[in-house]
Parts: structure tokens; C-alpha cells; sequence
């Protein structure tokens, strides 16, 4: 996902290769969800003709200034990204545009040409990112509602640590949260923590000046960094929990084991051995880390037991017991620069496509007026139209009283059932 080292490099790209050319044409997406409040054709007469003056971010929002207002601002979501045509700007898996696809991408979103040739444009292929034309989005919502920027506005350590005196919650969600520090998200909180051998529920009232004293220099050692290479994470050194904290595997860094927990209503990674609760919460983390661990553990291990046995099969996606359907957990290698709190959605989308599938067999069969012969009728199934799963067994017992004689002996006995067989 973007966060603040992926945004800034985008910025960057625009800020070497674009300042001071011309807009030439541009081409907004017919895409409500995305561009946020104005339409298609408004945004781009208000685009053509304007030069590009600079490029500004603060947290993981980006937008362009213009000679003359408005700006087109971009919230990148979970995998909005720039691309340069021609132009080598850093990629994350998420936002899955390659080289080799149609330019501009049939993701894009915002498709810019300049005075001299240079082409731009705006990508999201999961459509949770907004793009926005503001007179000044620096003090318009979502931009002014931030805190201070994890690389331009940084907590000197006694502003941090008297931040966290005042906070109950855990260190986290609190640093997750972007009006305390706008910037970070969960891969680097993450890695923050790890380093600062700090654990994520760790209140963050409880820590101690040592403590934040290592928070502070983490906090600003990897995003100084993540920004330096320009978010490549192939040049990320090799020690950072980064590497090995994708799809929660089963893992160690160095020698020590890897677990998972929620923290924040993020799924984090951490190393017990070396981030131990403390303080008051030290008796509590077997009951909040290992205990939530273990049965995550084996919740995951029962869907994927049963997404393994559905596909040798070649069935649907239900449970054994032929009940309602379990949305497996879906995988991530450990290339996947991803969080995993939008796997549902992918997974929801996957299921209601095959449930409506399923509902068309259902009524083509109903239209031939019961030719299946001696099969046996299909099994209670819960209609995601009506919702009343005995809506469709009253059909079925319909379809089979009208079709063959040997069919309808299978219809439920009763005085007026048996005469309509006779």
C-alpha cells in the first residue's frame, strides 16, 4: 500500500519531469467513486491550458499546484499510484500496472498530456482512492485534518514523549492515526516498533522516555531512509522486519520467531522475544498476543483446509457439511506489498458473482419444467434476492409435480398430494 515513502516518491517523479510544461489535454475517468464530487468534463476544462508549478505532499496525500487554482488533489488509497510514460517511478504490487499494458492503463483515472510530449496519469485499480479539484487542499478536508507530517514536521523526542503521556491507547493506533502523525501506515508501524523494541499494544501512556527515545530515532531512521531509495524495497536493508512480515507466515528474523496479532484493527507484526509488554500490561500478554494468535491460527488453517479440498474437487466454495459458504483466507506471498484488511472485499465480490451464477442455473433448470428425471431435487439454498430460502423449495416442489409421474412420488405425502399423483 502507499504510504508516506511510496507517495513521496511519486511527488517526486512529478517534481523532476513536470514543473513549468504545459497541460496540453487531459482525460478524466467517468468513475463517481473515485473522482469526488465533479464531473468528468468540468475537471478537465479546468485542467487544459494550466502549467504545472510544483508538487506538494503531506502524509500519503499528494496534490499539484497549478499557475492558477484549482489544484487536482490525490488521496491514494490502498493503490492509487503515478506513472511517468517513459519515466521509472517506483511501483508497489498493489497497484498492478505494467509496462507491458494498454497506455494509458484502463485504470487510470486522471490522464494528463504535456506541452512537449511528457504523458501522466493517475491509476487505481481498487478504486478506494479520491481524486479532488480544491481551491486550496492544503486547508481543505481530508489534507487539513492531518497532524504533522512524519518527514517534513517531525516531534522533537520531549514533544513525542510528552504526546504519549496523554494517550491510553495502544502505541499503534495511535501512531496509525493521522491526525496524531500523518504519514505512517501499517508496514511501517510495524517496522518502527520492531525496531524500537516496542510492543504494538504497549500503552502508549505507559512508555517510558528510554523507550521513546528509541521510537523517535526509529520512526525517523526509516522513513528518512524508505524516502531516500525512493520506497524500493529491494534496497531496504536486510535486518528490517519488512521482508518478512508479508502474509502472515509462519516466520523468524534472525533466529526469532514472527507472530501476528490485531493491533489498531490492523493485522501487525511483531517479535514477542523482543517486544515484550511492560509496565502494568506484562501479565496480559499471553491472554491478548498468544491466545488471539493461536486461534487466528487455527481459523485460518480450517478455510484454507477447506478452500484445498473444494478446488481437488472442483466444487463450490462451501464447507463440508454443505452449510453456508466460509470466506477463505486469501494467501499473500511475502512479495506482496499489501495489508490484508481489504481481502474480504475481493473475496465478497468472488461470492456474490458465483451465488448469482448459481441462481441462473437454478431458473433455466426450472424452465425446462423438471426434465432431470430421477435426479435428486437441488438443496436448500437461501435466495440473495428474496432471502427466504423457502421461497425456492415450494418452486421446486412445483416444477416436479407438473413434470413426470416418478418425479412427483418424491413430493412430501399429504391427502391432496396423493390424489394429484393418482
Amino acid at each position: 500500500m502507499p504510504e508516506l515513502p511510496e507517495v513521496e516518491a511519486a511527488r517526486r517523479a512529478i517534481e523532476e519531469n513536470c514543473l513549468g510544461k504545459k497541460i496540453k489535454r487531459s482525460v478524466v475517468a467517468d468513475d463517481a467513486k473515485v473522482i469526488d464530487g465533479i464531473s468528468p468534463s468540468d475537471f478537465e476544462a479546468s485542467l487544459t491550458g494550466k502549467t504545472i508549478v510544483a508538487a506538494h505532499r503531506k502524509g500519503k496525500n499528494m496534490w499539484i499546484q497549478l499557475d492558477s487554482p484549482p489544484f487536482p488533489s490525490f488521496q491514494f488509497g490502498m493503490a492509487g499510484a503515478i506513472y511517468i510514460k517513459g519515466v521509472a517511478v517506483t511501483k508497489y504490487k498493489r497497484s498492478a500496472v505494467n509496462e507491458d499494458d494498454e497506455w494509458p492503463s484502463k485504470y487510470s483515472k486522471l490522464f494528463i498530456e504535456l506541452d512537449d510530449g511528457l504523458e501522466l496519469s493517475f491509476t487505481d485499480k481498487r478504486r478506494f482512492a479520491k481524486v479532488r479539484l480544491l481551491q486550496n487542499p492544503a486547508s481543505a478536508p481530508p489534507i487539513s485534518e492531518l497532524g504533522p507530517d512524519a518527514l517534513l514536521e517531525p516531534m522533537t523526542e520531549e514533544e513525542l514523549f510528552k504526546s504519549l503521556s496523554k494517550k491510553k491507547i495502544g502505541i499503534k493506533a495511535l501512531i496509525l492515526d493521522q491526525s496524531f502523525i500523518s504519514g505512517v501506515g501499517n508496514w511501517i508501524a510495524d517496522e518502527v516498533l520492531y525496531q524500537a523494541r516496542i510492543h504494538p499494544l504497549q500503552s502508549a501512556a505507559t512508555i517510558s522516555k528510554e523507550q521513546c527515545g528509541a521510537l523517535h530515532k526509529s520512526l525517523k531512521e526509516v522513513i528518512r531512509h524508505s524516502v531516500k531509495v525512493n520506497a524500493d524495497s529491494s534496497r531496504f536493508p536486510v535486518d528490517w522486519l519488512f521482508h518478512s512480515r508479508w502474509g502472515k507466515k509462519p516466520g523468524n528474523l534472525n533466529g526469532k520467531k514472527i507472530e501476528f496479532i490485531n493491533a489498531g484493527g490492523r493485522t501487525s507484526a511483531y517479535v514477542p522475544e523482543l517486544q515484550k509488554l511492560s509496565g502494568e500490561q506484562a501479565g496480559k500478554e499471553v491472554v491478548q498476543g498468544k491466545k488471539k494468535s493461536s486461534k487466528k491460527s487455527r481459523d485460518e488453517s480450517e478455510d484454507e483446509e477447506n478452500v484445498k479440498n473444494v478446488k481437488g474437487k472442483g466444487g463450490k466454495k462451501r464447507s463440508e457439511s454443505g452449510g453456508k459458504k466460509k470466506t477463505p483466507v486469501k494467501r499473500k506471498s511475502n512479495s506482496s506489498d499489501n495489508d490484508d484488511d481489504d481481502d474480504g472485499e475481493e473475496e465478497k465480490e468472488k461470492d456474490e458473482v458465483e451465488e448469482t451464477n448459481d441462481d441462473k442455473r437454478a431458473k433455466e433448470k426450472k424452465q425446462k419444467g423438471g426434465k432431470a428425471g430421477n435426479k435428486k431435487p437441488p438443496a436448500k439454498k437461501k435466495s440473495p434476492e428474496s432471502g427466504d430460502e423457502f421461497e425456492e423449495e415450494e418452486e421446486e416442489k412445483k416444477v416436479q409435480v407438473k413434470g413426470k409421474k416418478g418425479v412427483a412420488k418424491k413430493v412430501p405425502t399429504g391427502r391432496q398430494a396423493k390424489k394429484r399423483v393418482k
